[in-house]
């Protein structure tokens, strides 16, 4: 049985989606790299996608195209996320997200009453890049607003030449 190519597009866009995830949760769970507040929101696009395009494949074929667009619309609001977050590590300006930013201690507080203060769980500051392979200097966010800019613009460039070849 031949699958259509919308299909293999809602498929594809699933799993690329499901693969950008996987990459970032290996690179926390293996790699020992640490997310900050905006790397998370960053993911958040690509679950939605990964459902979203599943979704698509049960529906009917005008549907799915509805879909199809929707998940390339998130996707590039997702390359927008991620322009965002490589504007915030070139200090281009500051982070959208108040725990981007390291907490504010009022002075005269004791070490006790530091401590008590101080957030249960480490967070990263926003603006200090995380490098895979620190000989080469680009961030994860800078790869992932090229992975979301490619994986957009293979949508795009599908849609427009299907939309033609319906013609």
């Amino acid at each position: 049985m031949m699958i259509p190519r919308l299909r293999w597009a809602l498929l594809i866009t699933s799993a690329a989606s499901g693969g950008a995830l996987l990459f970032a949760l290996s690179t926390e769970w293996y790699g020992g790299l640490v997310p900050c507040a905006l790397c998370l929101v960053e993911r958040w696009p690509y679950r939605v996608v990964m459902e979203l395009a599943v979704i698509g494949l049960l529906l009917p074929r005008r549907w799915a195209w509805a879909v199809l667009a929707l998940c390339a619309a998130i996707i590039a609001g997702g390359a927008v996320v991620a322009f965002v977050h490589v504007g915030v590590e070139h200090q281009w300006w500051p982070s959208p997200l108040p725990e981007c930013a390291a907490p504010r201690m009022p002075s005269g507080l004791s070490i006790a009453e530091r401590l008590a203060r101080m957030p249960a769980t480490v967070s990263k500051p926003c603006d200090e890049p995380t490098y895979l392979i620190p000989a080469l200097p680009v961030s994860m966010a800078a790869m992932n607003l090229a992975y979301a800019l490619a994986l957009g613009l293979g949508l795009l460039i599908f849609m427009v030449r299907s939309n033609r070849s319906v013609r």
